[in-house]
């Protein structure tokens, strides 16, 4: 345990986020998502669901500001123009922790390709489906 530091926050996820470079992004997934099929590195969070994690993971990494979007979310397949209970969920935490940053609904394809192509997947045990979130880093400046 550390001080300051939520205890979600493991070694490897510490690692994982410390490595990161700017502009790399790291997905948060629901238990449902592939996560092991799509990760270049996967690292665990079994027992924990998705607003929890991103609450951990925001109290951490900078987001990145040098974009006009760094956060971006699933969205429901069927209902794509209407947020799921999850969704809300997410945007809150965000406009708590990042109010300078809006979440950004993308596409189900589009999402899939940018999970793939990041960092670092999160897996989670998050039930609710389409609970993923896709968060860009920043630079912390001094």
């Amino acid at each position: 345990m550390l001080k300051g530091i939520d205890p979600l926050l493991g070694p490897e996820l510490l690692a994982v986020l410390r490595a990161m470079g700017h502009g790399d992004e790291i997905a948060i997934v629901d238990g449902n998502y592939p996560a092991l099929t799509d990760a270049k590195r996967l690292v665990r969070a079994d027992g924990h669901g998705v607003v929890p994690v991103l609450r951990a993971v925001l109290s951490v990494l900078p987001i990145d500001e040098a974009v006009p979007e760094a956060i971006f979310r699933a969205v429901n397949a069927k209902t794509p123009d209407k947020p799921d209970a999850v969704h809300s969920e997410i945007e809150a935490v965000v406009a708590e922790l990042e109010p300078a940053h809006s979440v950004v609904p993308v596409a189900p394809a589009e999402f899939y390709a940018r999970v793939k192509a990041a960092h670092a997947i999160i897996a989670t045990s998050e039930p609710r489906f389409y609970a993923n979130v896709i968060l860009r880093k920043g630079v912390v400046g001094y």
